[in-house]
């Protein structure tokens, strides 16, 4: 049976709704601290458009450190520890400054409606910034763990099927002595048992040449020119002659040579 091929991870049913309504939760958060944090820019003496910046070196901090931190988690301790006091020094920041200016506000605020108490406006005002580092973290969450693939569908391959032969069909089962034997199987049994034989292929090259016949050849190929065996010569002569020959064979052959000629030569 052929190999499943598996499938890829299958998304969740309503994720794509569950991120855009984190994205939509984020952004509100910000929005609403940004308000908040622009005015008490203002009210550190921070002049011009600058104040439009200071939000985002509070706030974007958590939403970076959010993500370093779902980066960060098989880092050392250490390492995890320092970004985490980061992160909390920021969220404490953004909370902190968002209940003190909606604590002074409430404070110079003198109308006949509802009216709260400092602590109330204070607890309500740190839902942004809350609401902000939450949705970060969830939309990071989300997207590093997706749902996991559905398990591969075994592919159906063809089963053969057998049919009975005109012989099993004609048989009686009454008449046992008539039956004819199965000629078709006796007679191709040999011939299946050797097919693996004749299929068979050999392992490795086979080499074209004994070293005797290569030891020969060698005989008559040109000298080098210092009047040693030469083992480029050596190996031309024998492709030459229309045989193959590897590197192991080819020292053997040559180095058979030259011993020869040095004991011709003593």
């Amino acid at each position: 049976m052929p190999p499943a091929i598996p499938t890829a991870p299958v998304p969740t049913p309503g994720s794509a709704a569950i991120r855009a309504g984190i994205t939509l939760l984020g952004t509100i958060g910000f929005a609403l601290s940004y308000d908040a944090l622009r005015q008490m820019a203002a009210a550190i003496h921070i002049r011009g458009l600058l104040t439009y910046t200071f939000p985002l070196v509070i706030d974007g901090f958590i939403a970076i450190g959010v993500g370093a931190l779902l980066i960060l988690r098989t880092a050392p301790l250490p390492s995890r520890l320092y970004v985490w006091a980061l992160v909390g020094i920021a969220t404490a920041t953004s909370i902190w400054a968002n209940a003190l200016h909606a604590i002074r506000l409430n404070q110079q605020t003198h109308d006949t409606g509802l009216h709260l108490d400092d602590l109330t406006v204070g607890a309500l005002s740190a839902i942004a910034p809350l609401a902000l580092a939450g949705s970060v973290h969830l939309y990071l969450v989300i997207r590093r763990h997706p749902a996991p693939p559905q398990p591969p569908r075994p592919t159906q391959s063809a089963i053969p099927q057998s049919f009975p032969g005109p012989d099993a069909a004609t048989a009686s089962p009454s008449r046992p002595e008539t039956a004819q034997p199965n000629t078709h199987v006796t007679n191709h049994a040999p011939e299946v048992a050797e097919r693996p034989a004749e299929g068979a292929k050999p392992k490795g090259r086979q080499p074209s040449a004994t070293m005797d016949e290569l030891i020969t050849i060698g005989r008559n190929a040109p000298r080098g020119p210092d009047g040693n065996i030469s083992r480029s010569a050596v190996e031309k002569a024998i492709r030459a002659q229309g045989h193959s020959i590897g590197k192991d064979r080819l020292v053997e052959a040559t180095r058979v040579l030259q011993d020869e000629l040095d004991h011709a030569h003593t």
